[in-house]
Protein backbone atom coordinates (compact mmCIF):
# COMPACT_ATOMS: atom_id res chain seq x y z
CA UNK A 1 0.00 0.00 0.00
CA UNK A 2 1.40 3.39 -1.02
CA UNK A 3 1.14 6.00 1.72
CA UNK A 4 0.98 9.78 1.39
CA UNK A 5 4.54 9.96 2.75
CA UNK A 6 5.77 7.55 0.09
CA UNK A 7 4.14 9.65 -2.62
CA UNK A 8 5.67 12.84 -1.23
CA UNK A 9 9.12 11.26 -1.08
CA UNK A 10 8.80 9.97 -4.65
CA UNK A 11 7.82 13.42 -5.89
CA UNK A 12 10.82 14.88 -4.06
CA UNK A 13 13.25 12.44 -5.68
CA UNK A 14 11.59 12.98 -9.05
CA UNK A 15 12.16 16.73 -8.72
CA UNK A 16 15.78 16.07 -7.72
CA UNK A 17 16.29 13.95 -10.84
CA UNK A 18 14.63 16.52 -13.10
CA UNK A 19 16.98 19.20 -11.74
CA UNK A 20 20.03 16.95 -12.04
CA UNK A 21 19.31 15.68 -15.56
CA UNK A 22 18.41 19.18 -16.78
CA UNK A 23 21.76 20.49 -15.54
CA UNK A 24 23.51 17.45 -17.01
CA UNK A 25 22.21 17.99 -20.53
CA UNK A 26 22.39 21.79 -20.47
CA UNK A 27 26.08 21.65 -19.54
CA UNK A 28 26.59 18.87 -22.10
CA UNK A 29 25.57 21.39 -24.76
CA UNK A 30 28.01 24.04 -23.55
CA UNK A 31 30.71 24.76 -26.07
CA UNK A 32 33.91 26.58 -25.16
CA UNK A 33 35.85 27.74 -28.26
CA UNK A 34 39.45 26.61 -28.69
CA UNK A 35 39.38 24.09 -25.86
CA UNK A 36 39.90 20.33 -25.79
CA UNK A 37 37.25 17.76 -24.94
CA UNK A 38 38.66 17.25 -21.42
CA UNK A 39 37.83 20.86 -20.53
CA UNK A 40 34.21 20.34 -21.53
CA UNK A 41 34.23 17.00 -19.74
CA UNK A 42 35.41 18.51 -16.46
CA UNK A 43 32.93 21.37 -16.84
CA UNK A 44 30.15 18.80 -17.20
CA UNK A 45 31.39 16.53 -14.41
CA UNK A 46 32.22 19.38 -12.05
CA UNK A 47 28.86 21.07 -12.46
CA UNK A 48 26.84 17.89 -12.10
CA UNK A 49 29.00 16.85 -9.13
CA UNK A 50 28.12 20.11 -7.38
CA UNK A 51 24.42 19.61 -8.19
CA UNK A 52 24.47 15.99 -6.98
CA UNK A 53 26.34 16.90 -3.78
CA UNK A 54 23.83 19.66 -3.05
CA UNK A 55 20.88 17.33 -3.61
CA UNK A 56 22.49 14.68 -1.43
CA UNK A 57 23.21 17.13 1.38
CA UNK A 58 19.55 18.17 1.42
CA UNK A 59 18.61 14.55 2.07
CA UNK A 60 21.41 13.67 4.48
CA UNK A 61 23.28 11.40 2.06
CA UNK A 62 27.07 11.35 1.70
CA UNK A 63 29.32 10.06 -1.07
CA UNK A 64 30.83 7.65 1.43
CA UNK A 65 27.43 6.14 2.20
CA UNK A 66 26.79 5.35 -1.48
CA UNK A 67 30.16 3.87 -2.32
CA UNK A 68 33.10 6.28 -2.04
CA UNK A 69 34.78 4.55 0.87
CA UNK A 70 38.09 2.78 1.37
CA UNK A 71 37.92 -0.83 0.12
CA UNK A 72 38.26 -3.42 2.86
CA UNK A 73 40.23 -5.82 0.66
CA UNK A 74 42.37 -4.09 -1.99
CA UNK A 75 43.56 -7.26 -3.81
CA UNK A 76 39.95 -8.50 -4.03
CA UNK A 77 38.82 -5.09 -5.29
CA UNK A 78 41.47 -5.14 -8.03
CA UNK A 79 40.54 -8.73 -8.91
CA UNK A 80 36.86 -7.78 -9.22
CA UNK A 81 37.80 -4.79 -11.37
CA UNK A 82 39.86 -7.07 -13.62
CA UNK A 83 36.98 -9.50 -14.02
CA UNK A 84 34.65 -6.60 -14.75
CA UNK A 85 37.03 -5.25 -17.39
CA UNK A 86 37.27 -8.67 -19.09
CA UNK A 87 33.48 -9.06 -18.97
CA UNK A 88 32.99 -5.67 -20.65
CA UNK A 89 35.53 -6.45 -23.38
CA UNK A 90 33.85 -9.80 -24.04
CA UNK A 91 30.44 -8.15 -24.17
CA UNK A 92 31.68 -5.54 -26.64
CA UNK A 93 33.21 -8.22 -28.86
CA UNK A 94 29.93 -10.15 -28.89
CA UNK A 95 27.97 -6.97 -29.56
CA UNK A 96 30.28 -6.02 -32.43
CA UNK A 97 29.87 -9.46 -34.02
CA UNK A 98 26.08 -9.22 -33.74
CA UNK A 99 26.13 -5.64 -35.00
CA UNK A 100 28.32 -6.50 -38.00
CA UNK A 101 26.10 -9.44 -38.90
CA UNK A 102 22.64 -7.94 -38.35
CA UNK A 103 23.33 -4.16 -38.48
CA UNK A 104 20.95 -3.61 -35.59
CA UNK A 105 21.82 0.07 -35.20
CA UNK A 106 23.57 2.61 -37.36
CA UNK A 107 26.57 4.75 -36.52
CA UNK A 108 26.17 8.48 -37.07
CA UNK A 109 28.32 11.60 -37.12
CA UNK A 110 26.76 12.71 -33.84
CA UNK A 111 27.77 9.44 -32.22
CA UNK A 112 31.43 10.40 -32.47
CA UNK A 113 30.87 13.60 -30.50
CA UNK A 114 33.24 13.85 -27.56
CA UNK A 115 35.35 10.82 -28.44
CA UNK A 116 39.14 10.74 -28.41
CA UNK A 117 40.56 10.90 -31.90
CA UNK A 118 44.04 10.99 -33.35
CA UNK A 119 46.26 10.79 -30.27
CA UNK A 120 47.27 7.30 -29.13
CA UNK A 121 50.38 5.50 -28.00
CA UNK A 122 50.19 3.37 -31.14
CA UNK A 123 50.57 6.60 -33.16
CA UNK A 124 53.66 7.52 -31.18
CA UNK A 125 51.99 10.29 -29.17
CA UNK A 126 53.60 9.26 -25.88
CA UNK A 127 54.08 12.73 -24.40
CA UNK A 128 50.51 13.74 -25.13
CA UNK A 129 48.97 10.55 -23.76
CA UNK A 130 50.97 10.63 -20.54
CA UNK A 131 50.21 14.32 -20.07
CA UNK A 132 46.45 13.73 -20.04
CA UNK A 133 46.14 10.24 -18.58
CA UNK A 134 45.63 11.45 -14.98
CA UNK A 135 42.81 13.71 -16.15
CA UNK A 136 41.23 10.83 -18.06
CA UNK A 137 41.30 8.75 -14.88
CA UNK A 138 39.77 11.54 -12.80
CA UNK A 139 37.03 11.99 -15.38
CA UNK A 140 36.40 8.23 -15.34
CA UNK A 141 36.06 8.26 -11.55
CA UNK A 142 33.68 11.23 -11.64
CA UNK A 143 31.46 9.48 -14.15
CA UNK A 144 31.15 6.47 -11.86
CA UNK A 145 30.23 8.69 -8.90
CA UNK A 146 27.57 10.45 -10.92
CA UNK A 147 26.20 7.75 -13.22
CA UNK A 148 26.41 4.72 -10.99
CA UNK A 149 26.31 5.86 -7.36
CA UNK A 150 24.10 8.94 -7.54
CA UNK A 151 21.72 8.02 -10.37
CA UNK A 152 21.14 4.43 -9.26
CA UNK A 153 20.55 5.50 -5.65
CA UNK A 154 18.14 8.29 -6.57
CA UNK A 155 16.27 6.19 -9.13
CA UNK A 156 15.87 3.41 -6.57
CA UNK A 157 14.38 5.90 -4.15
CA UNK A 158 12.09 7.26 -6.84
CA UNK A 159 10.82 3.72 -7.53
CA UNK A 160 11.00 2.62 -3.89
CA UNK A 161 7.49 1.12 -4.03
CA UNK A 162 8.29 -1.13 -6.98
CA UNK A 163 9.57 -4.68 -6.53
CA UNK A 164 12.14 -4.37 -9.34
CA UNK A 165 13.34 -0.88 -8.43
CA UNK A 166 17.04 -1.78 -8.57
CA UNK A 167 16.83 -3.45 -11.97
CA UNK A 168 14.83 -0.50 -13.29
CA UNK A 169 17.34 1.97 -11.84
CA UNK A 170 20.28 0.15 -13.46
CA UNK A 171 18.60 0.08 -16.88
CA UNK A 172 17.52 3.74 -16.78
CA UNK A 173 20.91 5.06 -15.67
CA UNK A 174 22.58 3.02 -18.41
CA UNK A 175 20.23 4.41 -21.05
CA UNK A 176 20.86 7.97 -19.86
CA UNK A 177 24.61 7.35 -19.93
CA UNK A 178 24.45 5.85 -23.42
CA UNK A 179 22.29 8.64 -24.79
CA UNK A 180 24.53 11.30 -23.24
CA UNK A 181 27.48 9.92 -25.18
CA UNK A 182 25.88 10.33 -28.60
CA UNK A 183 22.43 11.92 -28.41
CA UNK A 184 21.00 9.32 -30.79
CA UNK A 185 20.19 5.64 -31.11
CA UNK A 186 23.45 4.37 -32.57
CA UNK A 187 26.12 1.74 -32.19
CA UNK A 188 27.97 4.00 -29.77
CA UNK A 189 24.96 4.79 -27.57
CA UNK A 190 23.92 1.13 -27.37
CA UNK A 191 27.43 -0.14 -26.57
CA UNK A 192 27.90 2.52 -23.88
CA UNK A 193 24.49 1.66 -22.41
CA UNK A 194 25.45 -2.02 -22.28
CA UNK A 195 28.64 -1.08 -20.43
CA UNK A 196 26.48 0.99 -18.07
CA UNK A 197 24.29 -2.02 -17.32
CA UNK A 198 27.31 -4.19 -16.51
CA UNK A 199 28.83 -1.43 -14.37
CA UNK A 200 25.51 -0.89 -12.60
CA UNK A 201 25.10 -4.59 -11.83
CA UNK A 202 28.68 -4.76 -10.53
CA UNK A 203 28.18 -1.66 -8.36
CA UNK A 204 25.09 -3.19 -6.72
CA UNK A 205 26.35 -6.78 -6.55
CA UNK A 206 29.70 -6.00 -4.92
CA UNK A 207 28.43 -4.10 -1.91
CA UNK A 208 27.87 -0.77 -3.68
CA UNK A 209 31.57 -0.03 -3.59
CA UNK A 210 32.67 2.36 -6.32
CA UNK A 211 36.28 1.25 -6.53
CA UNK A 212 35.85 -1.85 -8.74
CA UNK A 213 33.84 0.12 -11.31
CA UNK A 214 36.19 3.12 -11.11
CA UNK A 215 39.25 0.93 -11.72
CA UNK A 216 37.54 -0.91 -14.59
CA UNK A 217 36.41 2.40 -16.13
CA UNK A 218 39.94 3.82 -15.89
CA UNK A 219 41.30 0.66 -17.52
CA UNK A 220 38.84 0.96 -20.41
CA UNK A 221 39.67 4.60 -21.07
CA UNK A 222 43.38 3.86 -20.81
CA UNK A 223 43.00 1.12 -23.40
CA UNK A 224 41.37 3.62 -25.76
CA UNK A 225 44.62 5.62 -25.70
CA UNK A 226 46.79 2.63 -26.62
Amino acid sequence: MITATDQTNSKGYLLDLVIYIAIMFLIRETSIPNTYYLVTGFLYSGTTLIAATWLMKRRGVTWKSIGLRRPKDIPKTVLIAGGLFITIIAMLLVFNVIQDFFSIVKESDEAAKGTIKGYTISNGDYAYVFSIIIFVWIQSALEELLERAFLITWLERLFSNLRFKTALAIIIQACIWGFRHSYDFSERSVSVALIGIIMGIAYVKFGRSLWPVIIAHCAMNTMSLI
